[in-house]
């Protein structure tokens, strides 16, 4: 493409995977988002819990001061904490939707136009697996309806794979589409997120994960993985910088990426969607290197679209 991405896309980064030392919802807050907040590549920041109040009301006023953005992830809630929203224990289920409602509160402090969170795991028997599709459902509704009656901010599931590192229910890009159609059959305030780096780990080509619930995709993340040997350094979901030794992607996959999102008319001029970069440093890599390597590979996917 000749044209500029801006005009297609917010470029974002997921602050917490580019500097994980704030994953807790502690460490470095300030200093890390200010590294994002003076960059203009970004439009888009992509935040977690951060516990402190006062370190919240910092960074939002960073936020709003750089002119960004914003988005949460709930993943860190629910995965630091060991909480599955599709528990069939249904304390543990309430649980789980008890901090995903305390990360909504959070997302509508801080000024974030759309909370993202991810499905747990689930039995391997057909009956134990349909339970925890219900229970996801039951849960995600009670989420939608929970965010709705407090304003307009989005509410989305991030597909993950389903049987290597996470293991989350969503999942196949069927069930993926069965469990959309559940949702936006009652809360209009519900889509789905799709992220390059879990495509290869769902064993699905770029269109055949995407294709399918093309209608229902409202937020994108780019980035790597890598899968051909479990004895490979970074194997499963752990989102290494494109070009990692194994890893899947790199400038031509994320070219193809794009290629299909535009096709499908989820990068456009008009509403110009998120699409944020998911890259963690690996051991003792430098973050603002894999950052680096990020926007570049960016830009040179960009000029194959």
């Amino acid at each position: 493409m000749n044209e500029s991405l801006s005009k297609y896309m917010k470029v974002g980064l997921i602050h917490f995977m580019a500097y994980p030392d704030v994953v807790s919802g502690e460490g470095p807050v300030e200093e890390t988002l200010k590294k994002i907040a003076v960059d203009d590549y970004f439009d888009v920041v992509e935040i977690t819990w951060i516990k402190d109040s006062n370190v919240r009301k910092i960074a939002k006023k960073m936020i709003e001061t750089a002119h960004l953005t914003t988005a949460y992830s709930a993943g860190p809630r629910l995965m630091i904490q060991g909480l599955n929203i599709n528990d069939l224990h249904e304390d543990g289920r309430k649980r789980a939707v008890d901090t995903l409602k305390d990360g909504i509160d959070e997302a509508y402090e801080m000024g974030c136009v759309g909370f993202g969170f991810l499905s747990g795991k689930y039995p391997q028997d057909q009956k134990g697996k349909e339970e925890a599709y219900q229970a996801l459902v039951k849960s995600t509704k009670e989420l939608c309806g929970y965010a709705k009656a407090k304003g307009d901010m989005k509410v989305v599931l991030e597909v993950f794979d389903y049987d290597i590192d996470k293991k989350s229910i969503i999942g196949p890009v069927a069930l993926a589409k069965r469990f959309a159609q559940d949702i936006r059959s009652e809360y209009n305030n519900f889509g789905l997120m799709v992220d390059l780096s879990h495509i290869p780990l769902l064993r699905e080509t770029i269109e055949e994960s995407i294709l399918p619930i093309k209608e229902y995709i409202v937020h994108a993340h780019m980035g790597n993985c890598v899968l051909k040997d479990p004895a490979l350094p970074g194997y499963g979901d752990l989102h290494p910088r494109f070009g990692f030794p194994g890893g899947e992607n790199d400038v031509k996959e994320l070219a193809e990426y794009l290629r299909v999102l535009k096709e499908i008319g989820f990068l456009n001029e008009q509403e110009r969607p998120i699409v944020s970069f998911e890259v963690k440093p690996f051991e003792d890599e430098d973050p603002n290197l894999v950052v680096a390597n990020a926007k570049r590979v960016l830009n040179a996917a960009w000029a194959m679209v």
